[in-house]
């Protein structure tokens, strides 16, 4: 019998297109002939199926089935594609738990700690992971310029605690420039996180369990026209990204390891991509995205496909990996 995946896709948060093209992408990769696949968008306004012909079917949310033709449809496994909320910051996941329901991603609570840069810096610090200086942020809180001048110097980086894609990020090179980043932070989160600019060459690590094990996956270099890896830079081709990283092979040991701790200090599954900042030599740990894009010109699937792995044994191995979890 062929197992029921629900590739879900969209969200609620300004990353909504890029999730859909990922799940377009998974759909698109995953076999049709070991698996019975469907898109399911879940969006603000509506939970639904949307087959083939572009029809939608509304997902019952009691047990996260749908009735097509008469016939009830449940699944075996879901597939997450959803970047940023509900699915990256663990929200619908949680649910799936409650109603018993496997799922490609790491548990809630890992996907919630991660989303939230403040708590997962904090995490990451206790086992000796280097960072940069923060400052933290609520909404309604006093802002003190000088304060935060003292504490993460100038230039420094105004980010959402929980937000993706860069959406909210400004770099603040002078003290005029601090308030307007913030107020444009909190547009997209009440609890903003101002750090030190960490000067140096910017690596990305695709981290996850590949057939049993944790897996290092080649590493990219990140080369930006921008002030720094922002949406533009992302998806609006104003980067360059160098897969392998031209890096000596002291550092990439040193990255490598830095990279199976935090994941492991993070007590992660499924997938990841962590940024780094090499200062002096040294990585610094900036974040990590847990459901990282997975369009075809995303960063993951271009180190999977570095390290031989291609589209379809990426996404069948994350199934495999759930349903047998």
């Amino acid at each position: 019998m062929k197992k029921n995946i629900a590739i879900i896709m969209g969200g609620y948060s300004s990353e909504v297109d890029i999730s859909l093209k990922s799940g377009n992408v998974v759909y698109q990769n995953v076999s049709k002939e070991i698996y019975n696949t469907y898109k399911v968008h879940i969006l603000k306004n509506k939970w639904v199926l949307v087959d083939d012909n572009q029809n939608e079917h509304p997902i019952n949310k009691h047990d996260f089935s749908v009735e097509i033709h008469g016939e009830k449809l449940t699944f075996d496994c879901v597939f997450n594609a959803i970047h940023g909320a509900p699915g990256e910051d663990g929200t619908i996941l949680a649910y799936f738990d409650l109603i018993g329901l496997k799922h490609t991603s790491a548990p809630f609570y890992q996907m919630a700690l991660t989303f939230n840069k403040r708590d997962c810096l904090s995490v990451v610090k206790q086992y000796g992971i280097k960072t940069a200086t923060s400052y933290f942020l609520n909404k309604g809180d006093a802002i003190a310029i000088e304060k935060i001048i003292e504490k993460v110097g100038l230039p420094c980086f105004v980010k959402p605690n929980n937000a993706g894609s860069s959406f909210g990020i400004s770099k603040a090179k002078t003290k005029e420039e601090i308030l307007p980043a913030i107020e444009k932070a909190f547009q997209e989160d009440s609890e903003i996180l101002i750090e030190s600019f960490l000067d140096g060459r910017e690596i990305t690590i695709g981290v996850f369990i590949y057939k049993g094990a944790i897996k290092v996956l080649p590493m990219t270099e990140i080369l930006t026209e921008n002030d720094f890896f922002d949406y533009e830079a992302k998806y609006l081709g104003k980067s360059e990204e160098i897969t392998p990283a031209q890096i000596s092979t002291e550092l990439h040991k040193k990255l490598e390891t830095v990279a199976i701790k935090t994941y492991k200090a993070l007590n992660m599954s499924g997938f990841s991509r962590s940024e780094y900042i090499i200062v002096n030599s040294e990585p610094h740990f900036l974040e990590m995205n847990t459901v990282p894009g997975l369009t075809t010109e995303s960063l993951i699937p271009q180190q999977a496909a570095e390290a031989g792995i291609s589209l379809s044994e990426l996404f069948h191995n994350a199934i495999e990996t759930a349903l047998n979890n």
